[in-house]
């Protein structure tokens, strides 16, 4: 059995006031995005990337456009310093990017990170220590001023090295474990760091509040980072951070709702990479911006290029319901949801609208470089008569009246059921094709002469059977004067109920190439349908004609 009595909520709340967030409604401004994937994430991998894939991971994070990364923590291993002595040794940090390198506050390993970022062109020095109840009670037994002594320390050793190393150097502090830290006692060691540092107007510093592992619901959250925003030191030079683990699952809200309350700086992970359940995932905090109209200023236009090469060098998978990246986020099976979808795009076509504001869809798939065709109308054993419709339509080019287009989507969606697999644009046309296009058997039409006289007179060459004959007859009009003869040669009962054609655009390498479409209703109440192409139209409602006449025979 499971017991929750050995639980209770570890975190702090802070004093009662810091709710100014609550009365905010959206992010109006994208905060600074620091990856944190070359070193939080890359140290979360069963197989940390290689040299090579950091740098093919490097220059990926700065094509979507990062301006800070977090390239590793040098005095941990001797690839995470050769990696950055390569970046800065071989000039591949580009002009507006800054490097940034992790470092805890202990003498020789705030060294070592001096000599791995030495001649960097522009670089963060990120110095932390924990803080919490826990870590300082469970780990270190030291008491608080001790805690605060060490980050005290280390603020005064990276000051001094960064003025006897040459290099661009802006610093970055951590009370690591903040989120189980008493708020007062936190803000108490960031202020005493701040006064050691001294940050500018022109050469902020940078206090990190790390979610190190969640502990309260996100609107606690929020109200530290508001309470902190309020009470630093410094206030004007310095960028409140945060960096959201995702514990509780909640990583994204946390970050959101720390923005609203004056976080102006965000260290993420693609796709929430991280230790344990991972870090706040930059593409969905990126794209909610988006969706909401803000430019994140990352640049997820090739998402689907995004994800292989992530998924490759990490050896990691881009879960199927990731937000806007996993395969089958857009997908709709459903048939009432494809019906939908299909009616919203046709309404934004026709209004010439450039606001999104199609059913089921945040956003634009096409903005990530994912298609409607293949990614948003899925057909199974689920889907309706709307999406396989505008499968057909989008594919093939056939529109359908609707109520074929029904009866296709029941015979569809039977294959679908009895095969238990989804059914490919191309499996979705086979279905059609054999059951409504150009059906010659067991009656086929192999001539037709027509002659106005009062209406059409039509002389039909029928093969039936095997067997030609040929028969005449009267009608309204040429296809009317067809369906009579045909009726008249064999004795069937059916009246044409409904009619309807197309041009196939671009179809059969012809741009005139014509599409008909034939419902009959027969005697006995029933109904069939048939479609025919052909160059000539005429001759192409005659082969749906037939097909129709041949569903019933």
């Amino acid at each position: 059995m499971m017991d929750c009595t050995k639980y209770a909520p570890g975190y702090y709340p802070v004093p009662e006031g810091y709710t100014d967030w609550v009365k905010k409604d959206h992010i109006t401004t994208a905060p600074t995005f620091c990856s944190v994937d070359l070193r939080d994430g890359n140290q979360a991998l069963i197989v940390p990337m290689s040299l090579e894939e950091k740098l093919e991971f490097f220059q990926m994070l700065v094509k979507i456009g990062f301006k800070e990364i977090e390239v590793g923590f040098p005095a941990a291993s001797e690839t995470e310093f050769e990696f950055l002595r390569t970046l800065i040794d071989n000039d591949l940090i580009p002009s507006d990017v800054t490097v940034q390198v992790l470092t805890q506050c202990r003498d020789h390993i705030i060294r070592k990170t001096f000599e791995a970022v030495k001649g960097a062109p522009s670089a963060v020095i990120h110095f932390y220590n924990s803080t919490s109840v826990a870590q300082r009670e469970q780990v270190f037994k030291k008491s608080k001023e001790q805690i605060k002594q060490i980050a005290v320390d280390g603020a005064k050793l990276v000051k001094q090295l960064s003025e006897e190393y040459e290099g661009n150097f802006r610093f970055e502090y951590s009370p690591e474990s903040f989120t189980g830290t008493e708020p007062e006692y936190a803000l108490e060691v960031c202020n005493a760091v701040l006064d050691v540092m001294q940050p500018t107007v022109g050469k902020p510093m940078i206090i990190n509040l790390p979610a190190t592992v969640q502990m309260s619901l996100p609107h606690v959250y929020a109200s530290q980072i508001e309470y902190f925003s309020k009470n630093l030191k410094h206030r004007n030079a310095v960028t409140l951070c945060v960096h959201p683990h995702n514990d509780r699952g909640t990583g994204v809200a946390d970050a959101e709702l720390a923005v609203l309350a004056g976080a102006q700086r965000v260290e993420c992970c693609l796709f929430g990479n991280g230790e344990r359940t991972g870090n706040v995932d930059a593409v969905t905090l990126a794209m909610n911006m988006y969706s909401h109209g803000v430019d994140p200023r990352l640049d997820f236009s090739d998402m689907p290029a995004i994800c292989e090469l992530y998924e490759r060098v990490t050896r990691m998978h881009v879960y199927e319901r990731s937000p806007y990246a996993g395969a089958l986020v857009f997908a709709a099976f459903s048939g009432s949801h494809q019906d939908a979808i299909a009616k919203g795009m046709a309404w934004r076509k026709e209004k010439k609208d450039h606001r999104w504001t199609c059913p089921y869809l945040p956003i634009d798939p096409q903005d990530i470089n994912r298609t409607y065709d293949a990614d948003v109308i899925r057909i199974n054993s689920q889907s309706g008569k709307g999406g396989i419709g505008f499968v057909l339509e989008q594919h093939h080019g056939f529109n359908l009246p609707p109520k074929m287009r029904e009866e296709l989507g029941y015979k569809v969606k039977s294959v679908s059921d009895h095969s238990h697999k989804e059914l490919s644009p191309a499996e979705v046309y086979e279905v059609f094709a054999k059951n409504y296009l150009n059906r010659i058997t067991p009656i086929a039409v192999t001539g037709a002469h027509f002659v106005q006289d009062n209406g059409i007179n039509a002389t039909v060459s029928i093969q039936r059977y095997g067997m030609l004959e040929t028969t005449a007859a009267h009608g309204n009009g040429r296809l009317d004067a067809v369906a009579n003869a045909i009726s008249n040669a064999i004795g069937l009962d059916f009246h044409l109920e409904s009619y309807s054609e197309h041009t196939l655009n671009g179809a059969h390498g012809s741009s005139a190439y014509a599409a008909s479409y034939v419902g009959l209703v027969w005697g006995d109440g029933s109904t069939t349908w048939g479609a025919g192409t052909d160059t000539d139209i005429i001759v192409a409602g005659i082969h749906a004609l037939v097909s129709a006449i041949n569903n019933k025979l």
